[in-house]
């Protein structure tokens, strides 16, 4: 027997039995796939799509904009059936040269074809092709449409441009170059561990399917992100307080105090030394004080807003107050904790209670007039079915907000992120950003309808006044000297609707900063790193256009502009206070021990 008999003995051998062992994992993974699926939580239509009432409409004014006006929609047909023939034609036409090469490609560039193969292989080019103009016929049919009013219009706007991504060719393996290059490079191989991942995931979640953004064992809160020294120095059913330890010898007299979002956790942010708001802020020598939410159980349905103010806000107050000796503290509220920190100003003013020196503002909405990108989910079909889902379950879970911040980039954060775990089959990155993205939280269910109701839909705090511990309060009756910081493309808080809601707020001394970039970048954004950049102008908290129009673009980050607005309201320098006193030893070290805790949702 030869050497080349012996080779080619030898590699089918080889291969068969690589083939007979990803055969029998897979079998193994499609049993376990099966008996995770198997614990899905049963669905609630109502938070599956839109309610009837919307096909009712769009399909109502289809067939009106069909009979006042056949041309317009039949041209747009005719455009889409002339554009895809003609690439059809052209495509046979270059594979009859038999050169095997594909037509000419007009564009228009999307970052999802990336791989070279989409341009010059015939078969993954007219598959681009054909999905592009496809995409655009039916973007151009939807827009045509008329009879719509604002709202359904933005929906349907949305709804479609969510079928036209779940159905791109990237996201199906005998379409998708990547993949199927992958998987003869490894000998299929990486399917399997895709298969592993997906499994992963569906197990994870108890039978739903939610892509994992991030290695969660990369990571551990209090050992390599969420570092910074302090202590847990009092302790509620809502909150733990945490003072974080002194790096200078001297610190501002006022003391400050942040209220995060409980949507997620506090430690966005501190998530490493070297962009850590946290750690930037005691070494520019404030006392500071963090607010970490408790993550809510089914024990908790019944806390609503008047809760986190009375034993959250207000609480929280009244012991920083007690442990540092002032009467007076500086507070900092984050997304719907600035919302919250809000109503808590305007009922302080109510009472007289003069305890916050200065309020600063993250990315906050009070003027919701605009829903923005929201408006698809704060229309009565869904918030009705959350609201059936909150009196089932106690609480609103984190699978029900993740999945909606989700899909409001679907393609950054599921569609993406699916095909790299489950088609390429790479494990998660290490990325810490995307690890506390995924360490999200419930919401206690009465808190959830009536922000969604009395906020979100009824606009109540700019509008009548909202019904709050026994006063009816209005933005207009925030009055201490405020700071509100925005970001520039926020699709969660759009800097507008931020602008317009401190425009009404009754504050003789506001200050607007404008950052660049979005919701967590454009906060989360260290001096050191030169990133970004800010606008300040000289134009009054009025108008939005106005203001940015006279605005001035400063480099890098917003921060340091921030800690001298700060400084100029915090007081003398006195000696660095050591977390806690006598009346308030300390709990636990920093992060404390609600951010650790994992609640079933």
């Amino acid at each position: 027997m030869t050497t080349q008999d012996t080779e080619t003995d030898v590699v089918p051998s080889a291969a068969s039995a690589k083939m007979k062992e990803n055969i029998s994992r897979i079998e193994a993974l499609t049993q376990r796939l099966v008996e995770a699926l198997s614990h899905k939580r049963a669905p609630n239509p109502a938070l599956e799509g839109p309610g009837l009432d919307l096909y009712l409409k769009s399909g109502a004014a289809l067939v009106k904009s069909l009979a006042d006006n056949p041309a317009q929609m039949l041209e747009a047909q005719v455009n889409y059936w002339g554009q895809a023939m003609k690439h059809y034609v052209d495509a046979s036409h270059a594979l009859a040269q038999g050169t095997l090469k594909p037509p000419a490609d007009p564009g228009p560039r999307d970052r999802r074809f990336t791989n070279p193969l989409w341009d010059s292989h015939p078969y993954f080019n007219f598959v681009k092709q054909q999905y592009l103009i496809a995409s655009k016929g039916i973007e151009e049919a939807v827009d045509k449409i008329e009879g719509l009013d604002e709202t359904d219009r933005k929906r349907i706007d949305y709804f479609t441009r969510q079928l036209v991504d779940m159905m791109a060719p990237t996201n199906f393996l005998a379409t998708n170059p990547d993949a199927l290059e992958r998987a003869l490079e490894t000998e299929g191989e990486s399917l399997v561990k895709g298969l592993e991942n997906l499994v992963r995931d569906v197990e994870r979640n108890h039978g739903d399917l939610v892509v994992t953004l991030a290695d969660r064992d990369a990571f551990h809160v209090g050992q390599n992100i969420g570092t910074a020294e302090g202590s847990v120095v009092y302790r509620n059913r809502m909150f733990e307080l945490i003072q974080y330890k002194p790096t200078t010898e001297k610190v501002h007299k006022t003391p400050l105090l942040i209220f995060p979002p409980w949507i997620n956790k506090f430690y966005i942010l501190d998530l490493k030394p070297a962009n850590s708001l946290i750690r930037w802020i005691v070494d520019q020598g404030f006392t500071l004080f963090m607010v970490s939410w408790k993550n809510p159980d089914r024990s908790y349905a019944d806390v609503g807003l008047e809760t986190y103010v009375e034993e959250g806000y207000l609480t929280a107050i009244e012991q920083v107050k007690q442990i540092t000796g002032e009467k007076k503290i500086n507070a900092v509220g984050y997304c719907i904790a600035g919302t919250t920190l809000s109503l808590t100003l305007a009922l302080m003013e109510k009472r007289k209670d003069k305890s916050i020196n200065s309020a600063t503002f993250f990315t906050t909405l009070t003027d919701f007039s605009d829903q923005g990108e929201f408006t698809t989910f704060l229309q009565d079909d869904f918030v009705d079915g959350i609201e059936a889902q909150c009196k089932m379950d106690g609480i609103l879970s984190s699978y029900f907000m993740t999945r909606t911040f989700s899909f409001l980039r679907a393609n950054d954060l599921i569609w993406q992120p699916a095909i790299r775990s489950y088609m390429m089959g790479e494990a998660p990155p290490a990325f810490d950003l995307l690890f506390w993205n995924g360490d999200s939280t419930n919401l206690p269910g009465k808190m959830a309808i009536e922000y969604l109701r009395g906020l979100c839909q009824g606009d109540l705090f700019t509008g009548k006044g909202y019904p709050i511990l026994g006063e009816t309060v209005r933005v207009s009756d925030v009055k201490v000297p405020l700071c509100a910081i925005a970001c520039e493309t926020d699709h969660i808080a759009p800097w507008i609707s931020s602008f317009n809601g401190v425009a009404q707020m009754g504050s003789a001394d506001k200050t607007f900063i404008l950052s660049e970039s979005g919701h967590i970048a454009g906060i989360v954004n260290p001096p050191s790193k030169k990133k970004y950049g800010h606008y300040t102008s000289e134009a009054p908290v009025h108008n939005p256009n106005e203001w940015k129009s006279m605005a001035t673009r400063h480099d890098g980050s917003w921060w340091p502009r921030w800690g001298e607005w700060l400084a100029g309201r915090s007081g003398t320098m006195v000696a660095a206070r050591i977390p806690g006193d006598a009346a308030h030893p300390a709990l636990a070290p920093a992060p404390g021990t609600y951010v650790a805790e994992e609640v079933d949702a």
